[in-house]
C-alpha cells in the first residue's frame, strides 16, 4: 500500500540487482493489465469505465478516516520512538531517492502520485476484478473474506522488509488493518458497485502512511 510497495521491490529488496529495477514494473504492468486482458478473452470486450459521480461519497469518507485512524494511532501511540522503526528512515531514503522525492516537496508530489492513482488501480485490480470474480463463484462474504486477505497477503513482503525483525509487534497488526481495510472496501463496492467509493477511502488511507513516512524521514530521520 502506498509508498511501501514502490519501495519493496528494486529499492529495499535487491538494491545490488539493477535487472530488478526493469522487472518490478514490469511485474507492476502485468498485474493491471491482467484484468483488461482477462475480461477481453473471456466477454470478447475491452472493460469501459463508469464516469465517477460525488453521490453517496459520505460513508467512504467516514470509513476511510475510521481506517486511517488504525495505522496513526499504532504508529504514534505505540511504535514512535521505539526499536521498530530505527532502521526504517535509512530505507525510507532509498525508496525516495529513487524517485527523486527524498525533499519535502518531491515528497509531497510523489505522496500525491501514489495515494491517488495507484490507490485507484488497486481497487480496479483488487475489488472490480478479485473481488468481482470470486463474488460470482463463492458467496459473498467468502468473497469479500478471500479478496480481502488476498489483498492483506500482498502487503505482508513490504511491510516485513521494513520491519524486519518485528513480524509479530508491527508487521501482524500493519497487516490486520490492511485486511480490515480490504473488507470495508469490498463491502462498499457491493454496497455502491463503483470501485469510486472504496478508492476515496484507499486514498485516504494511502495518505496516512504517508504522513507516517514523513515523520520517519523528515522529523525523526534529521533530513
Amino acid at each position: 500500500m502506498g509508498w511501501l510497495e514502490y519501495g519493496f521491490g528494486p529499492a529495499t529488496v535487491a538494491e545490488d540487482q539493477p535487472a530488478t529495477h526493469v522487472f518490478y514494473p514490469i511485474g507492476q504492468a502485468i498485474q493491471f493489465s491482467l484484468p483488461v486482458v482477462f475480461v477481453a478473452m473471456t466477454t470478447r470486450r475491452l472493460p469501459r469505465p463508469a464516469r465517477p459521480h460525488l453521490g453517496g461519497m459520505g460513508l467512504p469518507l467516514a470509513f476511510g478516516l475510521a481506517v486511517a485512524a488504525g495505522p496513526l494511532l499504532l504508529y504514534y501511540v505505540f511504535l514512535r520512538g521505539t526499536s521498530v522503526f530505527q532502521d526504517s528512515p535509512a530505507r525510507i531514503k532509498t525508496v525516495l531517492a529513487r524517485f527523486g522525492a527524498d525533499s519535502p516537496l518531491g515528497f509531497v508530489v510523489f505522496a500525491c502520485f501514489v495515494s491517488v492513482p495507484h490507490s485507484l488501480l488497486e481497487e480496479y485490480y483488487w475489488r472490480w476484478f478479485v473481488f468481482g470474480r470470486l463474488r460470482g463463484l463463492v458467496a459473498r462474504g467468502w468473497a469479500i473474506g478471500l479478496s480481502s486477505l488476498g489483498f492483506a497477503a500482498f502487503h505482508v513482503f513490504p511491510l516485513n522488509a521494513y520491519l524486519s525483525g518485528h513480524f509479530f509487534s508491527a508487521v501482524l497488526p500493519f497487516t490486520v488493518c490492511v485486511a480490515a481495510g480490504g473488507v470495508a472496501w469490498a463491502w462498499l463496492y457491493e454496497r455502491t458497485g463503483s470501485v469510486y467509493a472504496p478508492w476515496l477511502s484507499h486514498l485516504i488511507v494511502d495518505a496516512s502512511l504517508f504522513v507516517v513516512g514523513y515523520d520517519l524521514f523528515f522529523v525523526r530521520g534529521s533530513v
